[in-house]
């Protein structure tokens, strides 16, 4: 078959498997379909190959050395070498002495220091405002949900949705969903540098094709959300209620670095104890007897698992396994140990299209931790609805999942 036919499949099982799973089949719409699809593509092809776009978009990896740069010179302030200053010995081994928690993850502090004073300057607003009056045009969504599925493109799955908090509780069962979803199939912009830098030898620009996968996992979400619990979405916002408030740049500063913080350490803390299972589970599966001439690992069964799924999106099949594994340990573990894991792969693991491919299919907060965040997260902000939210997370973790595949699958179909 056809690369190319190959993912266009893909895309017509995706849009299936979410018809199948929806609450009331008979509301699905093929002009919101054909509309969000031409909707991902024109996004991709106009950020890809428009020859101005595209190299704005790519130099956007000078932002990229900036950044590891300046937070190169905080932490080897603080941490040393461990931080990324001069050794006082000689390193050999230059791959051993990349430190996540002191040298990569401190990152996220900046970035979210920054996208705090950027909110305050009403930089950030301003985009957001722009996207989300786009999203009312062209997906009928009333103000309140498009304004903070927009959000949470930069701000993140739970702070995307303050921007809108008081009108969190008065959101139709589908608007809900839809913020869901999409805090599920995007990252935040909290982490798109940390996750260009660790993918900046696996796919050039690798910023760009970030913040492309997400622009088009947003319309991807609400599609596949809205097919999976139909019904209106058309709440809108009044005034200035539904913004985010800093009093001063040292306060966005302050506050930013704070929850900046709390992510860090939640990460790492994630990370631990994610890695520290997935060994156990190994060491477990070890004394089983071997398959196919090979121990047994969460990481093979995974990418047999997941296999079948990322050949639809448009990998041969000869490299599904592979493709496979990263993808299921994206949802199981976390798109972060998915990235690590793909720079890691031998050369010529996965062709240059099909890492694109990968790249953007797991470009999206699906995984089982982000859920408990979600479901923690949400119900702190609207107490009310917890019950509401705890029994639409897993439906949204399969509606995020679906939709982060739609974009790989979108972008293994266009000729780019």
């Amino acid at each position: 078959m056809l690369p190319h036919l190959q993912s266009a499949l893909g895309i017509c099982a995706i849009i299936a498997i979410a018809w199948a799973l929806s609450e009331n089949r008979s509301a699905f719409s093929w002009r919101m379909v054909a509309g969000t699809l031409a909707a991902q593509a024109v996004i991709a092809v106009l950020l890809l190959e428009v020859p101005f776009v595209r190299d704005l978009l790519f130099g956007l990896n000078g932002a990229v050395v900036a950044l590891s740069e300046a937070t190169r010179s905080g932490t080897s302030f603080i941490y040393g070498f461990l931080g990324g200053g001069p050794t006082p010995f000689t390193v050999t081994q230059p791959a051993n002495m990349i430190n996540l928690a002191f040298g990569v993850l401190p990152l996220i502090i900046v970035i979210s220091a920054l996208s705090a004073i950027l909110w305050y300057w009403r930089i950030l607003p301003a985009i957001v405002g722009a996207m989300a009056a786009v999203l009312k045009r062209s997906m009928g969504l009333g103000g309140a949900v498009g304004l903070s599925a927009a959000a949470t493109v930069f701000l993140g799955n739970v702070e995307g949705q303050l921007v809108i908090r008081p009108y969190l509780g008065r959101l139709t069962r589908t608007e809900l969903f839809i913020l869901m979803t999409v805090g599920l199939s995007v990252i935040a912009g909290t982490v798109f540098v940390l996750y260009a830098t660790l993918l900046k030898d696996v796919l050039p620009g690798a910023l760009g094709h970030l913040l492309v996968a997400s622009m088009m996992s947003l319309p991807g979400g609400i599609l596949i959300a809205r097919i999976m619990v139909p019904g209106p979405a058309d709440t809108d916002v009044e005034g200035k209620d539904a913004t985010i408030k800093y009093h001063s740049t040292m306060d966005a500063m302050s506050r930013g670095t704070e929850d900046g913080l709390k992510i860090y350490l939640q990460i790492i803390a994630m990370l631990i104890v994610m890695t520290a299972l997935t060994a156990l589970v190994n060491i477990i599966l070890s004394a089983l007897p071997p398959v196919f001439g090979a121990p047994l690992t969460i990481e093979r069964m995974l990418g047999w698992l997941f296999a079948p799924m990322v050949w639809l999106y448009g990998v041969p099949w000869h490299e599904a396994a592979t493709a496979g594994s990263l993808a299921g340990t994206k949802v199981v573990l976390t798109e972060l140990i998915a990235y690590v894991r793909m720079a890691a792969l031998p050369p010529g693991s996965l062709d240059p299209r099909a890492t694109q491919i990968m790249v953007y299919a797991m470009c999206g907060f699906g995984n089982l931790a982000s859920v408990g965040i979600l479901i923690g997260g949400m119900s702190a902000i609207i107490p009310e609805r917890r019950e509401e939210i705890v029994s639409l997370a897993m439906k949204a973790l399969v509606s995020g999942t679906l939709a982060s595949g739609l974009t790989g699958a979108m972008i293994g179909l266009l000729p780019l």
